[in-house]
């Protein structure tokens, strides 16, 4: 009670559907992401698979990449557009 975790059921599913969309392997999706250093591709076919969620951070270098808002990654509700990189429907703003 309280202690659950959300967790998205088909965030593997899109963040792979996402990397193959822009044409890219996981060792250049990591390259693309900027995150060279910082994660490995095995990370990425982790993430993928659902074995293993992605920080925060690394979802919004996703969601950057793609051209997406993060709560299409994430709400199992939404689907990712066809046509990727995207235009996103807000615009950035500092907080």
């Amino acid at each position: 009670m309280g202690n659950e975790r959300f967790r998205p059921k088909h965030l593997g599913k899109k963040l792979r559907q996402l990397r193959l969309a822009l044409g890219l392997s996981q060792t250049e999706l990591v390259k693309r992401l900027a995150l060279e250093g910082e994660i490995w591709y095995t990370q990425i076919s982790s993430y993928e698979l659902g074995r293993r969620d992605p920080p925060l951070r690394i979802l919004l270098r996703y969601a950057q990449v793609a051209g997406i808002c993060t709560d299409v990654l994430i709400d199992d509700e939404l689907d990712l557009p066809e046509k990727l990189p995207s235009k996103p429907k807000h615009s950035r703003r500092s907080l």
